[in-house]
């Protein structure tokens, strides 16, 4: 049998993170659907939405870098829960854009400190270089070209 690649997944850059980041937004959505009724999908809409108001639904799903069919769910999801607005883009009436509701940014209000709680849990037993350095190789990793392409 001749030799071939073996995929240790266990220090498959790929795998690690995908598995590391299944983890972290099982552990958030537990949060939110406990305490806001949101599931993770949800959630990042409106964080994105309390950000970067008058979005189309195609530019949420660039930015979040999820799914259209997935982010056309959360949106019919949060428009139903009038946690979010639709409107017209004035120069562009063929173009909706989305905005948190009053309902919504209360919402965002309180979702927003707990998601930062929780962000200061994980990075709790990391130094601050480390931190420092986790972001930087983050940022290094995003902008990767095998990503961009």
């Amino acid at each position: 049998m001749p030799d071939r690649d073996i995929l240790d997944l266990e220090h498959f850059l790929p795998y690690r993170l995908s598995v590391l980041s299944n983890r972290i937004s099982q552990d958030i959505a537990r949060l939110y659907a406990e305490r806001f009724d949101l599931g993770v999908t949800e959630w990042r809409l409106l964080a994105v939405l309390g950000r970067y108001p008058g979005l189309s639904a195609s530019e949420l799903a660039e930015r979040t870098a999820m799914d259209k069919v997935a982010v056309s769910r959360a949106v019919a999801s949060l428009l139903a829960a009038g946690r979010i607005t639709r409107d017209t883009h004035g120069a562009d009436r063929r173009r909706s854009v989305l905005e948190l509701s009053e309902e919504g940014q209360r919402v965002y209000a309180e979702v927003a400190p707990a998601a930062l709680a929780y962000e200061r849990r994980l990075l709790s037993n990391l130094s601050a270089g480390d931190r420092t350095d986790l972001a930087r190789l983050v940022d290094l990793l995003g902008a990767a070209e095998a990503i961009t392409k």
